[in-house]
Parts: structure tokens; sequence; C-alpha cells
């Protein structure tokens, strides 16, 4: 299978504050590794502050903000956790869109840990199969997803992993899927 994302573009969207450092740096670095072109994308210009659980870590540019991108300008979506980033990201309308779109484009989409809050929002987890912190999984279920306790889920270009400890098998999948490139089947639930 082709592990390689030359010519990639993977945004990764995140709240100015809230998101879990590791499941931002990782994946993005395996993203780079794979030879692809992250971007963070935001809701304000500037910086975003990642925490350590419930410590401040590190601060990082944000490249783009949301109402000046597309999912268009991209090929594949990567949305970090961390219990703020998509609790906040979730009440953002120009969020909520953006993120839909990436489903109805068929796109590729990662999502790890509280990240799963906005893929509610953006009424995209009906009849779909995928993990998450497990205290997401009542609303899941609600929202009409098939909730599983496994390592990583993956759903026609879908990825979804529970915590960091899950990160290892999250960005090799995510890899794998964004370099599959479109899957037809994403768009069954946008």
């Amino acid at each position: 299978m082709p592990d390689t994302l030359t010519g990639v573009r993977v945004a990764f969207l995140v709240a100015p504050e809230g998101i879990e450092q590791v499941e931002l740096t990782e994946p993005w670095k395996a993203v780079e590794k794979a030879d692809g072109q992250p971007e963070l994308v935001s809701t304000a210009p500037g910086t975003v502050q990642a925490f350590n659980h419930l410590d401040k870590a590190d601060t990082f540019k944000v490249d783009k903000v949301v109402t000046e991108v597309a999912p268009g300008d991209y090929d594949a979506l990567v949305l970090p956790g961390g219990v703020a980033n998509p609790d906040y990201l979730r009440t953002v309308p120009n969020v909520v869109r953006f993120v839909g779109e990436f489903f109805a484009q068929q796109k590729p989409v990662a999502a790890i840990c509280h990240a799963p809050w906005t893929l509610i929002e953006a009424d995209v987890v009906r009849g779909r199969r995928l993990t998450s912190w497990p205290s997401l999984r009542t609303d899941l279920r609600n929202a009409g997803a098939e909730w599983v306790d496994e390592q990583v889920v993956v759903d026609a270009g879908f990825v979804t992993s529970r915590n960091p400890d899950d990160l290892p098998a999250f960005c090799d999948k995510l890899v794998e899927e964004f370099a599959e490139g479109k899957h037809r089947a994403q768009a069954r639930s946008a």
C-alpha cells in the first residue's frame, strides 16, 4: 500500500486553545514523514495554545483561518482532541460547515479522542462505525454512530482513535487512508 503523501495537503483544524498537544504533533510528524503538506487551520489568526492534559504546553503558529480556506484547498483533514478544543469548535458554524464538506466531498478525515464532538455537530457520524474517548460513547450513539472500544477504527476513509496511547496506530492508518485519497462511501453520512 502506498504510504507516501507527496503533494497531499492536510488541514489540521484546531481551536485557539485546548488542543491535546501530542494529538496535534504526532499526526503532524506522520504527515510530514510521509512527504505530505500539513497546515494548521484555526478560527483566529496568531497562535494556538496546546495542552498536556490540563497543563499548558507549547504554542503553534496558525497557517490559515477557517474563514479563509475551503475543503477544496485540502486533500484530507485531521481533528486533534483535547476536551476544550472540539467543545469550542462545535460552536463555530464555519467550522461545522468546513468539517461537513470534507465528508460531502468524499475526502478522508481522521479524528482522535474528544474530536468526534465536532463531527456530531456536523451531523456526519450517523451510520458510521467509530471510536473516541469513552465519555463520548453515549453522545455518539445518540447521534446515530456505532461506537466501539478499539485502538483504531477505519470506516471508508474515516479514521478514529480513543486517546494518546493509540497514536502509533492512528498515525499509521491516517497516512494509509490519506494516501488512498477520496472514498466514495465517505459522503454517505454527509
